[in-house]
């Protein structure tokens, strides 16, 4: 009897525990998301966000289920983005977006498309905001794998000073301040925040990466029918690099895993945003939106993939520039209408980009200092004029989403290496249709079918080169999928997936470029799981299969290089009583095809992290572990054509960047 008293004072005394989560915690749960609701991915998301801690830059990319990541250049270069048999290299096939500035860069310097986020600190992201597919009117140049917006907060309640270091000399201070004291008009808010990073890295050239960024944001509602918000933010970076390293130098012993073959690889770089968004309420049917922005871009990077194949005396350090400022404006009209039964939402927009690029250079140097070629320097402007409409009608269980969208470019380049007088300049136009169904059962079910096309568009030296000819591949393609939620905590979503592409882009190791090719035909299933049993624990899992094929090769001969095969993402998280939480993540790429014969492959990998925090009052104590179990796993890899100083042949074979090994950060944070 005493035995079973007792039993019943410990399971009263662990309910007791249990109610004192944080109440963050208690007040996001899996059951408050509803099936019926439009773009339910957004709602997902913004459970994961509040049930799994986020870090770093690189961590809010990882929150898309089925994106990965890589980094091969010390740091400070933007992240090889995958998704849906992709490789976005930097960002060619996924459109990205924060706060509605656009990430991606056009004509870039390294790649088409780069999409640098570092500018972004994890501590002011409120929500993710993704679709897959092309199936958004709202969004515009390359939207064809997918997008991704993040948003900050509008509002704070309290200010925050976090503190972290760990191993390879690692710290990182970050601050989120509260700058009005008023919370209870909710009129006007306005906060600032700040964070530093440095880090070596565990590689035998020293990164030196540092990071300082600064973000603003103020916004007010002026009266009852109009919004103002403006924020802006500045970031800069410096790093070294040890580049992607050749398979053989390691299993020969000429260099470490941790080693390099060009010591003075690396860059810097900086970008300063500022957008205005003014918002009307004309009624409780009807809005506009306006929103300005301006961007101030700089970038310089030192490369060398192929190492003394072209330049057997000073090697093939490449050095990429780029020096630009964005303009851009979108304005958006919103009306919904009742007719009968049925609820009818119109929205329109309209708006325009502008890249003023000063110099946009690739050379031939020498340890960084010495200009031995010029490769190719340009400047130029590029503008894109864009306009779409679609319409709503929900209906009963049905909703019906018709829309188009127009995107027009204007190119003009001017070669400083060949110039040229008078040049006109080229000009395209895709348009981009798009047509999506839903059915909703009640609060079990909602089955989908979206359809629509996307583009890319082409870096304006390719556009000039082509005369102008097929220079906005367009893709094509459709979704079949289901919300289920057959009881409250527990959400599936599976998704049949096709995608055709009128042009594809394959890296060229040894010219250290993406240059077009032919037709491709991508198809897959996804399959999002996330379940919360009990209050404390939360379980997700993302399985993503993709079979990516070139049109037109022959078999054995059509693959799609670096496109992954199936990948998965996921993890347990637990809130424990008493402040306590635990998070272990895991994320797993399966071998892929590293050539179109698929006679060289990119090696898969497993790595898992663990993450553990101690909430006490206004104070947090974490501790990290990534790579927890310290496999050896390659984070980026290519096949490339390379020569070593001591070799008298070029040898094509792998080339690839070591992923972390086993890292350990601990930090603690205030809150006031």
């Amino acid at each position: 009897m005493k035995k079973v008293l007792l039993a019943m004072g410990l399971l009263s005394a662990w309910q007791q525990l249990l109610a004192q989560q944080p109440a963050d915690s208690a007040h996001t749960q899996l059951k408050q998301i509803v099936v019926s609701a439009p773009r339910i991915e957004k709602a997902m998301m913004h459970i994961d966000l509040k049930k799994i801690p986020v870090n770093t830059a690189q961590d809010l990319l990882r929150k898309v289920p089925g994106l990965f990541i890589s980094q091969h250049a010390g740091g400070g270069k933007a992240e090889q983005i995958f998704l849906r048999g992709f490789d976005c290299d930097h960002g060619t096939d996924v459109n990205i977006s924060a706060d509605g500035i656009p990430v991606n860069i056009v004509s870039h310097a390294h790649g088409q498309g780069y999409s640098d986020l570092h500018f972004l600190i994890p501590e002011t992201v409120e929500s993710i905001d993704f679709g897959k597919g092309a199936y958004y009117p709202e969004k515009g140049d390359f939207n064809t794998a997918g997008y991704v917006n993040f948003a900050t907060y509008d509002h704070l309640d309290n200010s925050l000073i976090k503190v972290e270091g760990g191993s390879f000399n690692t710290m990182r201070l970050a601050g989120v301040f509260n700058l009005l004291a008023d919370k209870s008009a909710a009129k006007r808010n306005a906060y600032i925040a700040t964070e530093y990073n440095y880090t070596n890295g565990p590689f035998d050239v020293q990164q030196q990466f540092s990071r300082f960024n600064l973000f603003g944001k103020y916004n007010q509602w002026l009266n009852d029918k109009d919004y103002i918000s403006f924020q802006a933010s500045t970031f800069t970076s410096g790093w070294n690099a040890s580049g992607q390293i050749p398979e053989r130098a390691v299993a020969e012993g000429l260099i470490s895993r941790w080693g390099s073959i060009d010591p003075t690889e690396g860059g810097n770089t900086s970008r300063t945003n500022a957008a205005l968004t003014y918002r009307h309420q004309a009624s409780a049917d009807e809005s506009w939106q306006s929103f300005f922005f301006y961007s101030r871009y700089q970038f310089n990077l030192y490369s060398n993939f192929t190492f003394f194949l072209k330049d057997p005396v000073h090697g093939d350090e490449i050095q990429q520039k780029d020096d630009r400022s964005i303009y851009g404006f979108e304005q958006q009209y919103t009306h919904d209408y009742t007719v009968g039964n049925s609820r009818l939402t119109w929205q329109s927009g309209a708006g325009l980009r502008l890249d003023d690029i000063q110099d946009l250079e690739l050379n031939h140097v020498y340890r960084r200092d010495t200009l031995l070629n010029r490769l190719a320097w340009g400047s130029g402007r590029e503008t894109n004029l864009h306009a779409y409409t679609g319409l709503t009608w929900h209906t009963g269980h049905w909703r019906i989403n018709p829309a188009v969208r127009v995107d027009h470019f204007i190119f003009n380049y001017q070669d400083k290496l060949k110039p040229a007088n008078g040049d006109p300049g080229v000009t395209a136009t895709r348009v981009s249709p798009k047509l999506n169904f839903s059915y909703s059962t009640g609060s079990i079910a909602q089955w989908y079918l979206k359809t629509g096309m996307g583009f890319h568009s082409n870096d304006m030296r390719v556009v000039m080169q082509q005369n102008g000819k097929d220079i906005l591949p367009f893709s094509a393609g459709a979704d079949l999928g289901v919300v289920l939620k057959p009881v409250p905590n527990l959400l599936i979503q599976p998704t049949l997936w096709y995608l055709y592409l009128q042009q594809e882009f394959v890296y060229v190791g040894d010219e250290a470029v993406v240059e077009p090719s032919g037709k491709t035909r991508r198809l897959g299933v996804d399959v999002s799981m996330r379940y919360q049993p009990v209050k404390w624990l939360y379980l997700d899992a993302d399985v993503n299969y993709a079979n990516a094929r070139e049109i037109g090769q022959p078999k054995g001969a059509n693959y799609i290089p670096l496109a992954p095969v199936l990948t998965s993402t996921g993890g347990i998280g637990v809130n424990l009583p008493m402040g306590f939480s635990a998070n272990l993540r895991y994320r797993y790429m399966k071998d892929r095809p590293a050539n179109e014969a698929n006679s060289l492959v990119a090696n898969g990998y497993f790595v898992n992290d663990l993450m553990l925090a101690y909430t006490h009052r206004q104070f947090q104590f974490t501790v990290q572990a990534q790579n927890l179990f310290n496999i050896n796993w390659n984070e980026a890899q290519f096949e490339t054509e390379t020569r070593l100083q001591h070799e008298t042949e070029s040898v094509t074979d792998m080339c690839f960047t070591p992923g972390t090994p086993f890292y350990l950060k601990a930090g603690v944070s205030v809150r006031f």
